[in-house]
């Protein structure tokens, strides 16, 4: 990955065009298991159940995007069949569903699983049966290696640098920080907190006062929480999963701890984690953004906005509006798409991993002004542009330029 630099937001970007359905490609047809003269079999694992379930509106919007795909005659003139199981966040069980995935229903690929364990433990699998394991959901480092494990690919910022803009950001506005972490004790949490390290540099990490780690399977973060206030810690770096990210700012709240706070983007749901944990006790948050809150008033005529609403008032008119994981899920699914557009009639898995190593400049729906997907065959980080934002009323407010850690190759 290349050294992080600073760029300015692009101004007066054209309007992103949310277009479901594509012409068929003049091409010849070749295919792979999962795919047809009349369909594209796709698969999916999410954690609809368990410590992470918060989550599974992702699965279930990106079902609706595709309904919405189909409804409208398909893509390159196929209907896809989007087939999504419940992992409950739990390893064994997400290579559970995958087998069933690629040796049942016979998949062309499995798109957006979510969870840095259940992807750790079906990316061997599928790098050895040569299947897509297609923008995850997780932005752990190790999901662009395409040397070592090339059928797998990411999709949002990775963890690293993410946990490195925060760092930076501290040493530049509170040079002399005490700093204390919450962290989930897993290859999720560690990514993050690596980056984080690397961020600070070693001459600075011993403004890490307290380091506090929980397990997914924990009730609560309570006693984490009064760990990290009795440390003097006046930064808070929130290395959390939805549900204990709203634990950890409501008793932030009840114990009147009120240090400088970083929330990983990964929480940043109004709907998920900030409204549960009250709205009053998250004011002033940072977090590292790259998409839009699409319920933001300064989005409101944005096309994509304008899009995203008219498809969740349709396809998902009951859905918590607030909740970021819908944002997502339009928005990663519309990656994928381009992605089958772009592959035409030859879906053979070798060629949409192809495809998905060839995105340029894509403007996925409700990415922010000046962040694009961009890939090529040795950068598989699909997305590596973010910008800071804090929590003002029930919006987000941006501030300072568009943070990059994009390849030039």
């Amino acid at each position: 990955m290349t050294e992080m630099k600073r760029r300015t937001v692009i101004a007066g970007l054209g309007a992103l065009a949310v277009t479901p359905v594509f012409a068929p490609a003049i091409a010849q047809k070749r295919y792979d298991d999962g795919a047809s003269d009349t369909e594209i079999k796709i698969g999916n694992i999410m954690p609809y159940s368990g410590n992470a379930s918060a989550y599974g509106v992702i699965g279930r919007t990106s079902e609706a995007v595709m309904k919405m795909v189909n409804d409208a005659g398909g893509l390159n003139g196929r209907k896809i069949n989007f087939i999504t199981y419940d992992d409950g966040y739990s390893p064994p069980k997400a290579v559970e569903m995958v087998r069933k995935l690629v040796e049942e229903d016979k998949v062309l690929l499995v798109f957006n699983p979510l969870g840095t364990p259940s992807n750790t433990a079906i990316q061997r699998y599928l790098n050895q049966r040569k299947v897509p394991q297609l923008f995850v959901a997780t932005g752990a480092s190790k999901w662009g290696n395409p040397r070592q494990f090339p059928w797998t690919m990411g999709w949002q910022p990775d963890y690293v640098t993410e946990g490195a803009i925060y760092a930076k950001h501290i040493l530049s506005t509170k040079p002399d920080a005490k700093i204390g972490v919450l962290m989930q004790n897993d290859d999720y949490g560690k990514d993050y907190f690596n980056g984080f390290k690397q961020g600070l540099g070693a001459a600075n990490e011993r403004k890490i006062v307290q380091l506090s780690t929980y397990e997914v399977t924990d009730p609560t973060v309570d006693s984490q929480m009064i760990q990290l206030k009795n440390s003097g810690a006046d930064v808070f770096f929130n290395i959390t999963t939805p549900k204990f990210a709203a634990q950890a700012i409501k008793k932030a709240a009840e114990i009147a701890w009120k240090p400088v706070h970083y929330l990983n983007n990964v929480s940043s749901s109004f709907g998920s984690v900030l409204k549960p944990a009250g709205i009053e006790n998250s004011q002033g948050i940072m977090v590292a953004l790259y998409r839009k809150d699409a319920n933001d008033p300064q989005w409101a005529n944005s096309p994509d906005v304008v899009a995203w609403k008219a498809f969740m008032a349709k396809y998902m008119p009951n859905a918590d509006m607030r909740d970021d994981g819908h944002n997502f899920g339009f928005s990663v699914a519309h990656t994928l798409l381009q992605t089958l557009k772009q592959a035409g009639n030859n879906l053979t898995r070798e060629n949409v991993m192809k495809e998905a190593a060839n995105l340029k400049g894509f403007e996925s729906p409700l990415l922010l002004p000046g962040i694009k997907v961009n890939t090529s065959p040795t950068d598989f980080y699909p997305i590596q542009s973010v910008q800071l934002a804090r929590v003002k009323g029930e919006s987000f407010e941006l501030f300072g330029d568009v943070l990059s850690n994009e390849s030039t190759s």
